[in-house]
């Protein structure tokens, strides 16, 4: 009887696990040099989402490779970040972030553009759910350097709703700000 209720438990803890996405961005492998020979070790970066706006990133080292992404599957879960979405699927606005000589450009897309962004950044995206975005990596091409400047990136994204606490506005009254200023540029041009 016990048995039952032991693997029960596991299983809602394997249901919770499922729930979330997990992608190997990066593996590296480091040999030392000892008296038989050479000992190698290895490094996991792994990215982690639950496709509704959650994502984080991990870092793991073992000696074994699965034991490598293991660790940094759990170190991401720890480090999750939640990313307010326009209707599900793109930023509310454009962004910039950086780490080290890492930069990273994230723009708002319209419905239908896809996500059209490469490497670690195209992980993370499709670990948050996003469908439409542009993203451009500048600088660096370490692995490890952009996920961290795109997190940054993704810290810095506010929802409407934020914004109008921070101002002491309503949501539609900044809303129709903003589609007054769209149509203000649109009768210019």
């Amino acid at each position: 009887m016990a048995r039952e209720g032991e693997s029960g438990r596991g299983r809602d803890r394997e249901d919770r696990d499922s729930e979330f996405m997990d992608r190997l961005v990066h593996i590296n492998r480091v040999a030392k040099v000892v008296k038989g020979g050479r000992r190698f070790g290895f490094a996991a970066l792994v990215v982690v989402g639950d496709q509704k706006g959650r994502a984080g990133y991990g870092h793991g080292k073992a000696r074994e490779v699965p034991e490598a992404i293991r660790k940094a599957t759990e170190s991401a879960k720890r480090s999750m970040i939640r990313v307010p979405l326009r209707e599900g699927r793109t930023l509310h606005h454009d962004v910039q972030g950086r780490h080290g000589a890492g930069r990273v450009l994230l723009r708002a897309a319209p419905a239908g553009t896809g996500i059209i962004a490469g490497g670690p950044m195209r992980a993370i995206l499709e670990a948050l759910g996003m469908h439409d975005i542009v993203a451009k990596s500048q600088g660096s091409s370490n692995p490890y350097n952009m996920v961290r400047a795109t997190f940054d990136a993704l810290r810095k994204e506010d929802s409407p709703r934020a914004i109008a606490i921070r101002r002491n506005l309503k949501v539609s009254a900044l809303q129709a700000r903003r589609q007054g200023g769209e149509a203000e540029s649109s009768s210019e041009t």
